[in-house]
């Protein structure tokens, strides 16, 4: 995949870079907040090579790319000139959340969460194996091996707020630095040492919110609790001390405003933080978590059935991120969630309808696609597969929720939970060992619970089974297929310049002759010109002008290579007329050329026409003419 040039065609089809208020990643989604999102050219963007489909969900204009999201999104903020790592973002207008309320909430808590996810995930992996290697008694308590990597694995939980103050900020666009040194007061390990002994005094005492009290601050009343882990007071106090800041910056002039804003910001916030903030999120996150919790106590099977079913769904809109914060409020305070632990059989259930569809389809694109969306969920990453199979597909899908939502059933039923939230898929199972517990009951009925997901939706979808007639190219980027009794659909190309046909095995170039570029045929031109062959995009016109990529509109991936070694011409006697990005048409001039002066000057002009993804085709048939008179000429036909 080229990502400067997948980058520049998503930027384009999104309205460009001045309709982007901001953008961030997931494992598997681009997340845009647009200006405007009715600027955006959506199915398109749909069409678009890499692009597997788009969402339009939680006030985010979503772009799900796959597992190689990371790399796309370094080449658009690239183009965009956004840093990746700003340690002083104050424009407003770069983070602001619009939509109704549900709509902020789900935009502002994937984008403060979203940049940990990687490190969230791997740090939870690295404390679940390690209490996993101490129930199987392979190292002790006491080991500088277990010491170490529990440090290893603590260090993101620990420190939560230091890491969310900097993302926070980012989100609601106050400086980064500045919300870290929030994050690092609220963990400062004196003031946890503090709270013990006996107290002055206790607020608020035979309540809920019984709090002892240990130190004052100008006669106030502190109230010291562990914000380790914790999640809700940072962002609360990142989102006030960003406005605080904005003002400041305002007011303060600019002589003394590198020193003094931060001063004033700090000596605001952070007692406001300890005093009031702190405490009154600390309650609020407790109801939650209890609220949560009341809701499965009252039958943890139903509460499985309804998230392990559901679970896809959220997935699909980007929703579940409203569920995450629930669930780390639950671990920092409870010591363990059960409610993200109830939807773990769901991507086990997406996989297994997957192997069904594999193993069952007698398509040879739906085999294709099924692969790579088998791998991705093996390890929890079921965007590939829910998109580009079963939903299009519709009952495969259908069966997946339903497998999911038994196995949520079953994790329900053994009580089981999460400890840390760390990997996904296989990598997920260390979620369930806790220290106190070890390896207990709740731990081996998630093995039972995934492996029935995964039985489950295997035997639903084969048995059951699903029309592979449907048009998977909405979702996939490709062929576009009748929903019809035919099974030989055709695809014409036409020829991009006139002159003498000349097979690809007869090139002198090893490359194009042996088809590594893919299959297609030669032209020798007689004139000076390069027309689409197609209706579709540019997608590349190559520096030097001699090779041009083009995508059609059915999803078709070709090369046009102008000559033999054109290349060391380095653009000379080569002029585009049209340029990356570009909307063609069939006839449409793209490049033109001097063919004398590139003969002169030594060089083979017979030009390949290639299409590069022929392994998506059953036949790709070349003409049987000599001669290309007119350009509009029908040159290769692509059977599906």
């Amino acid at each position: 995949m080229n990502y400067d040039q997948m980058a520049k065609e998503i930027l384009s089809r999104v309205g460009g870079v001045e309709n982007v208020n901001s953008v961030v990643h997931c494992v598997t989604r681009l997340r845009f907040q647009l200006k405007d999102e009715s600027v955006a050219r959506t199915e398109e963007l749909k069409k678009l090579s890499g692009v597997i489909t788009v969402t339009q969900s939680g006030g985010q204009y979503q772009v799900v790319i796959g597992n190689e999201v990371p790399d796309v999104y370094k080449a658009i903020n690239k183009i965009g000139k956004w840093s990746t790592d700003d340690t002083d973002s104050t424009n407003a207008d770069v983070v602001k959340s619009t939509g109704s309320i549900f709509n902020r909430f789900i935009d502002i808590i994937s984008g403060v969460f979203q940049p940990l996810l990687g490190l969230l995930a791997a740090t939870g992996m690295i404390k679940g194996f390690n209490e996993m290697f101490l129930s199987f008694g392979w190292i002790t308590e006491v080991s500088g091996t277990y010491q170490l990597l529990k440090a290893t694995g603590d260090c993101l939980f620990y420190f939560f707020p230091v890491f969310l103050g900097y993302t926070a900020m980012k989100k609601f666009g106050g400086s980064t630095f500045l919300g870290m040194a929030l994050g690092a007061a609220l963990v400062y390990p004196t003031l946890s040492g503090l709270s013990t002994g006996n107290p002055l005094y206790t607020l608020f005492e035979g309540t809920l919110f019984e709090s002892p009290v240990h130190i004052t601050f100008l006669g106030i009343p502190v109230i010291l609790m562990s914000y380790s882990s914790s999640v809700i007071p940072i962002i609360l106090s990142s989102f006030i001390a960003s406005k605080l800041e904005k003002y400041l910056r305002r007011v303060i002039p600019q002589v003394v405003r590198t020193f003094l804003v931060p001063f004033f910001t700090m000596l605001v916030i952070v007692p406001a933080t300890f005093l009031v903030l702190g405490p009154v999120s600390t309650w609020i996150g407790d109801l939650i978590g209890a609220g949560a919790t009341g809701v499965y106590e009252i039958s943890p099977i139903i509460t499985g059935l309804l998230i392990g079913s559901l679970w896809q769904v959220l997935v699909i809109f980007g929703l579940h991120w409203g569920i995450i914060p629930i669930s780390l409020l639950n671990i920092g305070t409870l010591g363990s969630d059960p409610i993200m632990a109830l939807s773990f059989g769901a991507s086990f259930a997406q996989t297994g309808a997957v192997l069904a569809v594999l193993l069952k389809s007698k398509n040879h694109k739906t085999k294709s696609l099924s692969v790579p969306a088998f791998i991705s969920g093996i390890f929890g990453v079921t965007e590939p597969a829910i998109y580009g199979l079963t939903l299009p597909l519709k009952k495969p899908f259908i069966m997946s929720c339903i497998a999911g939502g038994i196995g949520g059933g079953l994790l329900g039923y053994a009580g089981s939970k999460f400890y840390v939230l760390g990997g996904l898929g296989v990598f997920g199972y260390p979620n369930y060992v806790s220290k106190s517990a070890g390896v207990d009951f709740g731990f081996y009925m998630s093995l039972i619970a995934t492996v029935v997901a995964f039985i489950l939706g295997f035997i639903l979808t084969y048995f059951i089974g699903f029309n592979e007639q449907v048009d998977l190219s909405a979702s996939n980027n490709e062929i576009k297929q009748e929903s019809d009794s035919h099974t030989d659909q055709t695809v014409e190309i036409f020829s991009p310049m006139t002159g003498e046909v000349v097979e690809l095995k007869y090139i002198k170039d090893e490359t194009f002759a042996g088809e590594h570029m893919g299959k297609g045929i030669a032209i020798r031109p007689t004139n000076g010109r390069v027309v689409s062959p197609v209706n579709g995009v540019v997608q590349t016109i190559y520096r030097t002008k001699h090779a041009i990529g083009l995508v059609s509109d059915e999803g078709v991936e070709i090369l046009i290579h102008v000559g033999q070694d054109t290349v060391q011409l380095k653009g000379q006697h080569f002029n585009a007329i049209a340029k990356d990005g570009d909307r063609v048409n069939i006839g449409d001039v793209i490049v033109e050329f001097d063919l004398e002066a590139i003969l002169d000057a030594g060089y083979e002009t017979v030009t390949p026409i290639v299409v590069t993804n022929s392994s998506l085709y059953r036949e790709i048939e070349p003409s049987t003419t000599k001669d290309v008179i007119n350009e509009k000429e029908s040159l290769i036909k692509l059977h599906l």
